[in-house]
């Protein structure tokens, strides 16, 4: 993947603050008591570990790891030039680990990367233990109530900036509005970050009873990390297999299988131009990646029939949304979009099944996808019909508005397919 110019800037400029704080640190450090250095080898190698194993978000394109909480505890007790010079240390050699084996074309896409997540974390860490040292407690002890409330404020600042630094690369590169990213993922993400703050807290205190009371934080705080990266892939498994499913469809009927991929694709770009956030989008794609999947309850017969339908094979299609619905149900990450899988092909003015659903009565998510599988299956061929022309189909759409379609979600529909036709046009005119 090619980094545009403006996130190569920015990533510079992250790298120029990154090594600033770090020379800062490094020449105003003190050396660590024995106690303090025995703590800063036992976070570092923890935070290695946690880094190396950290766990990936599909939907946000980020890791999460418990090393926050180790860089956090390490701002506690050990002060913001320690934390500095351990977040740095730890991250690059994770960073460097993680990176190894990748060869020598990628290289310059890796020392981005690598400069990026080794910066920003640095930065986040100094940006939390400037609030400490404004307050004047560049280290805290948590024996006063007062100290909690400095520990949080600090873990505010680490929190604020970690997640404006990614919001901002991803925005950057993948031209999403900051803001809207930035507060969608605040939502998805502020639990997480707290249980890590908590530990963080639970950490320092038990360094106050003595460097090896630490251990005893360090193990739970592994067993959450584990557990959550594993129930993050038994989803991510789930998701694949039926998407699969989705997929081995095309042995039957070709246009199924590539539809569905086409429509998840559409409806997200519908998404976007609406303004969803980062978890409303993944609910799209799931759904829409499935939402035919019910078609492997209906015969060969029905399905690949080249001409019309009668009032009794029509009945059996119209089943296939139930049928999806009733076979995504059971699994936790559809659990969310099953009912907009059921409700796909409501339309607007209630003409639409398996309940007659009228406007907002209609899942927004359904109302999304039925966008993009009306426009998809517009444009493509078909057994008992050939596709519109481009032309045509802006046309039905703008007709459909306000009828089979939510006016809001087909205006959003036809702003992008405009932007896409600009888009394509652009080369050509240049």
């Amino acid at each position: 993947m090619r980094v545009p110019l403006r996130g190569v800037i920015y990533v510079l400029l992250l790298s120029c603050l990154g090594v600033a704080s770090v020379a800062y640190a490094a020449t105003h450090a003190a050396f660590p008591a024995s106690k303090e250095l025995v703590l800063f080898v036992i976070f570092a190698i923890t935070a290695v570990f946690s880094e190396i194993y950290a766990t990936w978000v599909p939907a946000y394109k980020w890791d999460i790891s418990s090393a926050i909480a180790i860089c956090l505890a390490a701002l506690f007790t050990l002060g913001p030039d320690l934390a500095v010079l351990l977040v740095f240390a730890s991250s690059l050699v994770s960073e460097v680990l993680l990176r190894s084996g990748q060869g020598k074309k990628q290289r310059p896409m890796v020392l981005i990367q690598v400069a990026f997540n080794v910066s920003q974390l640095v930065i986040a860490i100094t940006v939390a233990g400037l609030v400490l040292q404004l307050a004047g407690h560049p280290s805290l002890n948590l024996l006063r109530a007062g100290d909690y409330g400095l520990a949080i404020a600090g873990f505010a600042a680490y929190f604020a900036t970690n997640l404006s630094l990614v919001t901002g690369v991803i925005a950057l590169t993948e031209k999403k509005p900051f803001w809207h990213s930035l507060l969608g993922s605040v939502r998805q993400f502020i639990v997480q970050y707290l249980v890590l703050c908590v530990s963080a807290l639970l950490l320092a205190v038990l360094y106050t009873l003595s460097v090896w009371h630490v251990f005893l934080a360090l193990f739970p705080l592994a067993l959450v990390h584990v557990s959550f990266r594993s129930y993050l892939k038994l989803q991510t498994e789930a998701r694949q297999t039926f998407e699969k499913i989705s997929q081995l469809l095309d042995a039957r009927d070709h246009y199924t299988a590539v539809h569905s991929t086409e429509v998840a694709d559409l409806a997200v770009r519908i998404g976007q131009q609406m303004g969803f956030g980062h978890g409303e989008l993944e609910r799209v794609q799931i759904a829409a990646k499935v939402h035919d999947i019910g078609k492997v309850a209906v015969p060969d017969s029905i399905l690949l029939k080249p001409g019309s339908l009668n009032d009794a094979e029509w009945a059996v299609m119209k089943n296939h949304p139930v049928t999806s619905a009733e076979l995504i149900a059971g699994l936790e990450i559809y659990s969310g979009v099953a009912d907009a899988v059921r409700h796909e092909h409501e339309r607007w003015d209630g003409s639409g099944y398996p309940d007659g659903l009228v406007g907002e009565q209609i899942p927004m998510v359904s109302r999304v996808i039925a966008a993009a599988d009306i426009y998809n299956a517009l444009v493509t061929d078909r057994p008992y019909r050939p596709a519109f022309s481009r032309e045509e189909t802006l046309r039905m759409i703008e007709e459909m508005r306000g009828k089979d379609l939510d006016p809001a979600v087909a205006d959003a529909l036809l702003e992008v397919l405009r932007k896409a036709s600009i888009e394509v046009a652009a080369p050509v005119a240049a």
